[in-house]
């Protein structure tokens, strides 16, 4: 079924690697949060209620006053398994929390999956938008449309005084969440990192790991996003965050120059043995494989391992997940084998794109 499409490719286009900056910014996100005026929020919600939310959002997409987007892929949550959700999740196409839970929880999906709204998340409407590389305010200006769509279908939960209402107090106001994923391997390696994260708190943004609140950031991935929702307009919330991550990108790129400069011999060593690990290696963790592929992606903008595909390293950052995986090979694996096999893609994939 169509509904099916995104777990047939670890790849969505806004994860090609493609985009303005890509050696330090992955990918930038825009998300707006919005509720049905008069209904109470999914986590308040009886079943009755989030059945009619979910039916009345979905039915903007199917009377195509979303045309404009292309094709969209309409999913209801309770059809798909525990590890399609796990797919999802991976790819950053839903959160965590609308894949636990999922009762009459929906997703509106465009083809290349640059467009996922996410519908009795935690709040009843959850429009994101993605782009490769540094490309917030395109992100913005898509999320923008597709929300002006939904408005004039839909009354929202809006007070002159405080905004859009949402159900976390600190989405409250402008509801946007605008988010940049960066790589940051020389900030850590030359021990600046703490410092720069430091002061990027004190300007109003959050640092996350990859999967957003609560994650790890592994692979040296750093999830950077406004924290400041309310008192400040849209544009003044993307430009914030668009100066402070461009001034992070300047930081890392001096890095790593540092690091060639100071260090090449070391720096080499340490990308080459990765590169070596990766390309031999019979069994392999998600986190270790995690820490050498931003090694390799690393050497690869250093010039140290120019044969390595930039398009292979993102894809193998999302293949290589637990979820993923399982739903490549059929079958639910158990670490042991989820670790056995992970080596076995990664191998196969390397000496493919070298």
């Amino acid at each position: 079924m169509a509904k099916r499409n995104f777990a047939k490719q670890a790849l969505s286009r806004w994860m090609q690697g493609e985009g303005p900056e890509f050696d330090v910014v992955l990918s930038s996100r825009v998300r707006l949060a919005r509720n049905l005026r008069g209904t109470p929020f999914p986590m308040l919600a009886n079943p009755a209620q989030s059945k009619a939310v979910m039916e009345q959002l979905l039915g903007v997409a199917e009377n195509g006053r979303l045309n404009g987007l292309g094709a969209l892929d309409l999913i209801r949550l309770s059809d798909l398994t525990e590890l399609e959700k796990l797919v999802l999740v991976e790819k950053h196409l839903i959160s965590p929390n609308l894949a636990n839970e999922s009762r009459n929880g929906a997703l509106i999906l465009s083809q290349n999956e640059d467009i996922s709204i996410m519908v009795n998340e935690e709040d009843h409407l959850r429009i994101q938008c993605m782009r490769s590389g540094f490309q917030i305010e395109d992100a913005w200006k898509t999320a923008s449309l597709i929300d002006d769509v939904f408005e004039e279908q839909i009354d929202y939960a809006f007070d002159e005084k405080y905004g859009y209402l949402t159900s976390c107090p600190t989405n409250v106001g402008t509801g946007i969440r605008a988010s940049v994923m960066m790589h940051l391997p020389a900030l850590v390696l030359t021990g600046q990192i703490n410092r720069i994260l430091s002061a990027v708190t004190q300007v109003g943004l959050a640092v996350r790991g990859l999967y957003g609140e609560g994650s790890e950031a592994t692979g040296n991935l750093f999830q950077v996003s406004n924290q400041v929702t309310l008192g400040a307009s849209e544009e003044e919330i993307i430009e914030n965050l668009h100066q402070v991550a461009r001034q992070m990108i300047e930081h890392e790129r001096a890095a790593r120059k540092k690091l060639m400069e100071e260090s090449q011999l070391r720096i080499e060593d340490r990308v080459r043995r990765s590169y070596g690990i990766l390309s031999h290696a019979a069994i392999i963790d998600s986190k270790e494989a995690a820490q050498r592929l931003s090694d390799v992606r690393l050497g690869l903008h250093l010039g140290i391992l120019p044969q390595v595909d930039q398009k292979t390293l993102n894809e193998l950052m999302v293949s290589t997940q637990p979820g993923f995986l399982q739903q490549t090979f059929g079958e639910a694996l158990h670490p042991e084998q989820r670790d056995m096999t992970r080596a076995d893609l990664i191998r196969s994939r390397l000496e493919i794109s070298s």
